[in-house]
């Protein structure tokens, strides 16, 4: 018998989310690895164990994850539930890992499912929004241990644009960060290696210093918008400058500290519709000399699907992330910013991230998803009464 209690309240790191549970469940005993598969190379993990205290499970077995998002302090049913992501257009989004789940529906059914059981569950399931049932054990593709070198080198937006799929060919995780107001690129390129881990001991302390600056110039940034691309551009020059090289285990490259509250919105877009987006944006900001973008917005690319709501389904996608700090916690105005860009993403055929800040509606899902009626399909099925629904979910399905 699981007891359930009063009182608990779920806020997210960056504190601009919030609910309070009617009731909240937790089992009082938790096995987190139940099995490692060696010879498949698979790993099946309750859904509630944090990626955090994964990987050092997966080293003992000498595996790892593929590919990660930037965040590790999440659980593995939250990372697929939500159609997590990263970088590397051979790779699919971290729900594409998942060959096998359970799910526990509303009617108390354990349903197994894969791509030989239950199949169109499964399909659904491993981008399931929290809205399908309770994942009880995610059975995830894992490959060898490896190590990551990372490169990243100054560039300008014309040129990485001009030249993308050489980019894409050069390195198999590559990204890059645009600071708006400005023609600074700074590209990122992630490959395996063999050198053993190394950084530098300089570049750490540059970039802790520099971002405790940072804070302070945004925030004084607040009663003088117009220094924000003086700020964005004084950064470049200041962290992104020269080429800097480090090395480590593939889940320490992939993960790093997001060190300021902030707000966030990630849209994937068609892959080649990546250059008129971005141009487009930068366009936008040049005529609204009074509309403010603090950088980067990062530009990551990702192998397309057939996840029902997976951002990527049957294309393969362009994700563009955009952000604005909260110094100290003050809200920065930003409405104007985000419509201008949810405005473009629309245009060119996008998709929020569900994980992200949007203004989505039902109209709005069946126009950019051609199997949102099968998932819808699919939800009422396993759940008649709705009992997994919350305001958001009503939103997204009515």
């Amino acid at each position: 018998m699981v007891h359930g209690y009063k009182g608990v309240k779920f806020q997210n790191w960056a504190r601009t989310y919030g609910c309070c549970p009617e009731m909240y469940y937790q089992p009082t005993s938790v096995e987190e690895v139940r099995e490692v598969d060696t010879e498949k190379k698979q790993v099946t993990v309750e859904a509630g164990i944090l990626l955090s205290d994964l990987h050092p499970q997966l080293g003992k077995h000498g595996l790892a994850l593929s590919n990660l998002g930037a965040v590790s302090d999440v659980t593995a049913g939250g990372v697929i539930g939500s159609g997590t992501h990263n970088t590397g257009i051979k790779h699919g989004i971290l729900p594409t890992l998942v060959v096998a789940l359970t799910l526990l529906t509303a009617d108390g059914t354990i349903l197994e499912c894969s791509e030989s059981s239950n199949a169109e569950v499964f399909q659904a399931a491993r981008v399931h929004l929290g809205c399908l049932g309770v994942v009880l054990t995610i059975t995830l593709q894992c490959v060898p241990q490896f190590h990551l070198q990372e490169i990243s080198f100054p560039s300008t937006l014309d040129e990485v644009l001009d030249n993308l799929d050489s980019h894409l060919k050069k390195s198999e995780y590559f990204r890059f960060l645009w600071f708006p107001h400005s023609e600074n690129v700074s590209v990122i390129y992630q490959d395996h290696t063999n050198k053993p881990p190394s950084s530098s001991a300089n570049w750490f302390w540059d970039y802790a210093i520099g971002f405790y600056l940072l804070e302070f110039l945004l925030w004084i940034s607040s009663f003088l918008p117009g220094l924000v691309g003086w700020i964005n551009r004084f950064f470049f020059w200041l962290l992104f400058t020269r080429k800097r090289e480090s090395s480590n285990l593939s889940h320490e490259i992939f993960t790093y500290e997001c060190r300021f509250k902030q707000h966030v919105q990630d849209w994937a877009i068609p892959r080649e519709k990546t250059k008129e987006a971005l141009l487009e944006l930068k366009a936008v900001l040049e005529t609204h000399p009074k509309m403010v973008a603090h950088f980067p917005v990062e530009v990551r690319f990702t192998r397309g699907d057939d996840i029902l709501l997976s951002p990527c389904f049957q294309r393969d996608s362009c994700y563009m992330n955009i952000i604005m700090y909260r110094p100290y916690g003050k809200d920065i105005p930003r409405l104007d910013y985000w419509l201008a860009y949810e405005t473009i993403m629309k245009k060119v055929g996008g998709r929020p991230h569900w994980a992200k800040a949007h203004n989505c509606t039902r109209k709005d899902f069946e126009k950019m998803y051609p199997a949102f009626s099968k998932f819808c399909a699919i939800r009422e099925k396993l759940d008649p009464t709705g009992m997994f629904l919350n305001a958001y979910l009503e939103k997204v399905f009515y």
